[in-house]
């Protein structure tokens, strides 16, 4: 393939990705495209398929953990003492759980919230190791719908310039799929209370997102399967939620609420209001979290839900051998499947600055409970970072295993800001959609049955040279997938 590409196919893709909302907002009245690659990256059919199918038990599992109540209050309390956003995460979840060995709030009754659970499994592809997950996204686990349009434009510009390569694309129907998915388990909930009105769908959101084209895409996809969609912030919530008979949650000036979908409130800051001294607080919009499960609604994220899916959990997930995961309702093919992806994982002790200094120096990458970019130190500033931290941090903090995927085998070229840029060492991170509802597959895709929570996928690549990688805020740009054989 030729790194020569005429001004106008660049200048075609930019048009197509706006004219098709690929992009982020940048003032008010204004717009820029997302990053992307101008030709996709390759896989073989047998590894698309592996992963692929790899999301019905992990979503399975998330879903057991997030619901075993007693095991996680065990598994993030030895983290709270040094984490303040997951000591409140953790006491808004006992307040409504109850006790750590109870699966019922103080009343005695069970949360009566059905989760829903969409989650985007993050994978690399290790070179000696083969795939393994990086990280678990069950809150705000967006970008599906980029995923798909990113697929869409590769296809297009296949169809239209001669810069792509000749090839079988890989499928994305992310939007359709993620769609589906929310739409089965709305419409649940609506039939539950013989409820003739419109089904409402709430998505809860960021001010001042500018990542809102991608949130659209996917509302729009409920609107057109009958589902009237609202947007608000944490804060414009505050006093606006009454319970209706049979704990049916009201919006006021709205209506009954079906679903409520949290594309926020995966930091502490999403949760801070400001009183009249100055003062942060955290505590009211974290009760609306509370209130929210307290409700027959279907809801994403549960607080089981973000507490299960933390690096925490992953790394004590990753200590467990096969037949402790099968706890989690997995059958043992289903358990040795997932012990298989999870890559090793090791909890910080006072032997960790040994073990770094004894390795070579890309071998660890050491996390905290952060969610986005920013979170993970690698090379020579983890041992300066591990002699800053006292005993009581070391639960907030974990070592992986850094995977070395293997770049593209021809240089890329990527559009960014409207410029071309050849990127010679580019890996992609392939995220994986799945929805489930209640432990329930909520997709059932006839072209995708072995896998029926299957909800499309996420190429996110960046220079092997750079260690963040989001679209949205790092050097990461939008892909897609071609079959190599």
């Amino acid at each position: 393939m030729s790194l020569t590409v005429p001004l106008a196919a660049k200048d075609d893709a930019i048009e197509w990705a706006l004219t098709h909302g690929m992009a982020f907002k940048e003032t008010a009245y204004s717009a820029r495209h997302a990053p992307f690659t101008l030709t996709p990256s390759l896989i073989s059919k047998a590894h698309y398929q592996y992963l692929k199918g790899a999301v019905e038990p992990l979503g399975k599992l998330i879903h057991y953990v997030s619901e075993a109540h007693a095991f996680l209050v065990d598994a993030i309390q030895p983290i709270s003492a040094s984490d303040p956003f997951f000591a409140a995460l953790l006491k808004a979840h006992q307040q409504l759980h109850g006790s750590a060995h109870s699966s019922t709030n103080s009343s005695g009754t069970p949360a009566p919230r059905m989760p829903l659970l969409i989650m985007r499994s993050d994978f690399m592809d290790d070179r000696d190791l083969g795939p393994k997950l990086v990280e678990f996204n069950g809150i705000a686990a967006g970008m599906g719908p980029f995923g798909q349009r990113a697929h869409q434009l590769h296809r297009y510009l296949q169809q239209q310039w001669s810069i792509q390569p000749k090839g079988k694309l890989v499928e994305n129907h992310a939007i359709e799929q993620l769609s589906v998915g929310i739409a089965t388990a709305t419409f649940k909930i609506k039939q539950e209370f013989e409820d003739s009105g419109p089904a409402r769908f709430l998505m809860l959101v960021q001010e001042n997102e500018d990542n809102v084209f991608d949130q659209h895409l996917l509302e729009l996809a409920l609107q057109q399967k009958g589902i009237q969609t609202l947007r608000r912030t944490l804060s414009e919530l505050q006093g606006q939620l009454t319970t209706g008979a049979q704990q049916r949650l009201i919006l006021e000036g709205v209506g009954t609420i079906d679903t409520v979908y949290l594309r926020t409130g995966y930091q502490f800051a999403d949760y801070a209001t400001i009183d009249i001294n100055g003062n942060r607080d955290y505590q009211a919009l974290m009760e609306i979290r509370v209130l929210l499960e307290q409700h027959r609604i279907t809801l994403n994220a549960t607080l089981g839900q973000q507490l299960a899916t933390s690096k925490r959990m992953q790394m004590l997930l990753s200590t467990m051998d096969e037949q402790a995961l099968t706890q989690f309702g997995l059958t043992q093919p289903e358990a040795s499947m997932v012990k298989s992806l999870l890559g090793e994982m090791r909890p910080v002790t006072a032997q960790s600055p040994q073990l770094i200094a004894e390795s070579p120096i890309d071998t660890w990458v050491l996390k905290n409970q952060g969610e986005g970019g920013g979170h993970c130190i690698f090379g020579a500033d983890i041992l300066p970072k591990l002699a800053e931290l006292g005993p009581a941090q070391y639960p907030v903090w974990s070592l992986m295993r850094r995977l070395h995927p293997r770049p593209r085998a021809t240089q890329a070229l990527v559009v960014r800001d409207g410029e071309i840029h050849i990127i010679d060492d580019l890996i992609p991170e392939i995220g994986m959609f799945s929805v489930h509802y209640d432990g329930i597959a909520a997709v059932n895709d006839k072209t995708h049955a072995e896998s029926p929570s299957y909800a499309g996928y996420l190429i996110r690549s960046k220079s092997a040279k750079v260690t963040e990688g989001g679209v949205h805020s790092g050097q990461g740009v939008l892909d897609s997938l071609m079959l190599s054989d």
